[in-house]
């Protein structure tokens, strides 16, 4: 059987409207107008008041011409201005995270139950004006009660609003269960039920939203962590790192767009992990789509594999014997060398390849090398689609240049044609952390206007 000592439910609850408060005004006494209107509060009771009186009676209102089109903009002027980031929008209306680090619709900025020339925000910290009632009651009519502050949101994947907690004192605002066991014996491994939204929604079943009662109280609740220091209603914001849904799908996909390409840098250590084959396939059909003279395709690659280690062993000889007819000395040659070990580290390896075909013949010189530099560009391209492709696929890279310089070596190991060009080595693999985007380089000098 379950243990009823570990359960957050009650055996009976009632839900009790609290009748006859005033339409409040900033300054006025909330918790004399409650003392008032429900001296029959008993110690163990949750007061939960709607957070628009709050906002109210601590001058959380803000004055606005009282036409519709003048008030909508300057509704919309505070939605931007409470707005910490923006998670969704659909034409004017918007899914923000508030200053309070809630996330609702508009910022908490709010048009209903205010004067036609007032709009109200959500009250400067909720939790404290939580704690303010729940001790101002417990001095006026001597009861130990909890105090919740409510607003209206919507809920991510369900039609619909419901009252939530954005203000919390005298209570648990979770409960949870991981380590309980079920009365099948199953025990329960990330169950975290969220007790002040509960009780909020409940609330609301009396409050309504035209019938003018803006406070209820539940009763029958155990609330024996009356006083728990930091137990607040903070605690039921998702922090946005471990929120799965922290963007609307189009703001999403615009943020992705936008960070594809500063993703990419150039790694030059791996994860052990293994690289996906189709991983590896998707990114050389997105760099196959870079933009190519005369309606060629000029670009091929090679994914290293049987002939791996030969290729590089070849590379690296041919580069000693640069090196040593540059006359350097023996240690200066082993310290350029492992420059190379890149690539052998790498768990993947994709070459990149310029094959002329399709180019134009020209008599002259000039448009000759024209002509050549055109397709090295396309190559380029190619390149540098392959590498975004590959960082938004979750995968790192470095672009080495290696090849080029030995390209009669690397054809023949690989047994290519004359015809293929080598543009570099793509060292391919997991990186070690996630990666974040860079800022983009300021172009100061490096644009030039005319």
């Amino acid at each position: 059987m379950t243990d009823r000592a570990t359960d957050h439910a009650a055996d009976r609850v009632e839900i009790l409207p609290v009748r006859g408060l005033p339409d409040f005004r900033p300054g006025d006494d909330l918790t004399g107008a409650i003392v008032t209107a429900a001296p029959w509060l008993r110690s163990g009771d949750v007061v939960v008041v709607t957070s628009k009186i709050v906002s109210k009676v601590e001058g959380q209102l803000v004055s606005v011409p009282a036409d519709e089109e003048s008030r909508v903009a300057a509704r919309q002027k505070l939605v931007d201005d409470e707005a910490v980031r923006v998670l969704a929008s659909r034409g004017a209306f918007r899914i923000t995270e508030n200053r309070l680090g809630i996330v609702q619709a508009a910022s908490g900025v709010d048009a209903s139950n205010v004067d036609r020339n007032e709009l109200a925000l959500l009250p400067a910290d909720p939790d404290a004006s939580a704690d303010a009632l729940r001790r101002g009651l417990a001095e006026r009519l001597g009861v130990e009660v909890a105090v919740l502050v409510t607003d209206t949101m919507g809920r991510a994947w369900r039609v619909g609003q419901t009252d939530a907690a954005i203000g919390a004192s005298g209570l648990r605002v979770l409960h949870p269960y991981a380590g309980t066991v079920d009365e099948h014996g199953n025990e329960l491994a990330v169950t975290l039920v969220a007790i002040a939204d509960e009780v909020a929604a409940a609330a609301d079943l009396v409050k309504g939203k035209l019938g003018g009662i803006p406070v209820a109280v539940v009763r029958g609740l155990r609330i024996e962590h009356v006083g728990v220091p930091g137990e607040n209603a903070r605690l039921l914001n998702r922090e946005p790192a471990e929120d799965l849904f922290r963007l609307g799908t189009a703001e999403a996909i615009a943020q992705g767009r936008a960070e594809a390409v500063l993703l990419r840098r150039s790694l030059r250590d791996f994860a052990d992990t293994a690289v996906d084959a189709d991983a590896l396939r998707r990114a050389v059909s997105v760099a196959l789509t870079a933009p190519a003279p005369h309606h060629t395709r000029p670009v091929r690659f090679v994914h290293l594999d049987a002939r791996r280690e030969r290729l590089l062993d070849a590379m690296r000889e041919a580069w000693r014997a640069d090196l040593t007819g540059d006359g350097r000395d023996p240690e200066q040659i082993e310290r350029r060398l492992r420059r190379g070990d890149l690539l052998r580290r790498a768990p993947e390896i994709l070459l990149p390849f310029l094959v002329r075909d399709g180019a134009h013949d020209y008599p002259d010189a000039r448009r000759a090398d024209a002509e050549r530099t055109m397709f090295t560009v396309a190559g380029g391209a190619a390149v540098q689609g392959l590498l975004v492709a590959l960082a938004a696929d979750g995968l790192g890279s470095c672009w080495v240049s290696s090849t080029i310089f030995c390209a009669d070596v690397v054809r023949a190991v690989l047994e290519l044609p004359d015809s293929w060009e080598p543009l570099g080595a793509v060292a391919v693999g997991h990186p070690l952390e996630p990666p974040t985007p860079r800022s983009p380089a300021p172009a100061d000098d490096l644009l030039v206007q005319r």
